[in-house]
């Protein structure tokens, strides 16, 4: 398909039959006279006088309890940049459409028409007794660090911003398989980050509560590597700065063991790549075109596991692994919010379930006879049933066990045995 052909088929499948991808249904009788009297007026006035009394209530009459928030204010689209709010509708309900698929989980899109951040967050706030959770969307850094810490401070529901924490616990999940295919241990390996962006960092951040040491690693943005005596450094880059005498990327990937691109198209290359250690591993996770295709390393690095954030390459890094069963998770035991512990919880069962069978379902939906845990499968495919059961339970157990939830480990879950036997 020419990419002409491709944009005319994606602009008609948004706009025909009915323009956009979602809709509201109703889960009620609405036909007569007495439904009609218990959904509205007078009947309606049962649940209020009880949610009055007591707010948790809400979660036993009203859909708060599986509504997540989708908001965003376009400021960092996909790879597209400061589209605006409303360009970003498009994009805010594919996620949508996402949670629901994967984890049956009800959204609202929200698009929020303002790049002032202190207005963004007064308004999440004043919107945020409808919902259940808050998946925050194409932020721009840093603006988008302080809208999360702001509103993870200022709510008691849960608040991703499944740039960053959906893209860490996915790095997480797929670099401890790569490096236990590699015979390599997390605790004791160089890696680079090429981008310093919100991805970047939570990425990094995550890594280090896993026991990554500052000193293992690298970072690169546009002027170079992030070392101590640069003085143009935001206090979240700061954070992670060294002493170092490397200047450039190429610098910094001599004789690392992983590179994680979170940046741009094609700024890697096969030279820099041959000058890495033996048995490396690249995430090269800029979309849709990596920073080095997977050919170009092949060509000089046949020891390299290699992952991308697309479908058409193997180990495909991609948020919906992990933020649909985060929020599944922590909506079943009502959690406060999302803390490290859910996070680390999420990333060792997805890395689990890449180590056990593939479902026949899933390898007839891929057009494969056969797919098994090793270099070009670190990650479960996106459309594998297990992960809802088993990453969700994860979350949930995690979120009970650290003290954040209001409910117990649902009944209907699996036994804790089932995902806790993660390698490790």
């Amino acid at each position: 398909m020419t990419p002409e052909a491709r944009a005319q088929a994606a602009l008609q499948y948004h706009a025909e039959p009915i323009a956009g991808k979602i809709a509201i249904h109703i889960t009620k009788p609405c036909n007569t006279q007495a439904d009609l009297a218990l959904a509205y007026t007078p009947g309606v006035a049962e649940p209020v006088r009880m949610i009055a009394q007591d707010p948790e209530a809400v979660y036993r009459y009203t859909a708060k309890g599986n509504l997540v928030a989708v908001i965003t204010n376009g400021t960092a689209v996909l790879g597209l940049g400061n589209v605006g709010a409303l360009a970003a509708k498009p994009v805010m309900e594919g996620k949508v459409i996402l949670f629901k698929k994967f984890a049956d989980i009800d959204c609202f899109d929200i698009e929020i028409g303002t790049c002032n951040t202190q207005d963004f967050i007064d308004t999440v706030v004043r919107i945020s007794p409808t919902f259940g959770g808050i998946n925050l969307e194409d932020i721009a850094a840093p603006a988008c660090f302080e809208i999360e810490r702001a509103l993870a401070q200022r709510l008691d529901i849960p608040v991703v911003h499944d740039d960053q924490h959906g893209t860490a616990l996915n790095i997480a999940a797929g670099l401890l398989n790569a490096l236990e295919l590699q015979g390599k241990r997390l605790t004791n390996v160089r890696i680079v980050f090429l981008g310093a962006g919100a991805a970047a960092i939570a990425s990094m951040r995550l890594l280090r509560t896993l026991g990554v040491g500052a000193e293992q690693l690298l970072v690169v943005d546009r002027q170079g590597v992030l070392h101590s005596g640069r003085t143009d450094l935001n206090i979240y880059k700061r954070e992670f700065a060294v002493e170092t005498s490397a200047r450039t990327l190429h610098d910094a990937m001599r004789g690392a063991d992983v590179l994680i691109g979170l940046s741009g198209p094609h700024l890697v290359t096969p030279e820099a790549v041959a000058g890495m250690a033996a048995k490396p591993v690249i995430f090269a996770l800029s979309n849709p075109d990596p920073e080095i295709a997977p050919v170009q390393v092949r060509a000089v690095r046949a020891d390299a596991i290699i992952a991308t954030g697309r479908s058409d390459y193997p180990n495909q890094v991609n948020n919906a692994l992990g933020f649909p069963y985060l929020f599944r998770g922590a909506l079943d035991v009502r959690a406060r919010c999302i803390n490290d512990a859910m996070l680390i919880a999420a990333a060792q069962a997805l890395r689990m379930v890449a180590h056990e069978p593939v479902p026949a379902e899933v390898l007839t939906a891929y057009g494969l006879t056969e797919l098994h845990y090793g270099p070009d499968y670190i990650l479960p495919k996106l459309i594998d049933p297990r992960l809802n059961r088993i990453v969700s339970a994860a979350v949930a157990h995690a979120a009970v066990m650290s003290g954040v939830a209001r409910m117990p480990y649902p009944a209907h879950y699996p036994d804790v045995e089932v995902w806790q036997g993660a390698p490790g």
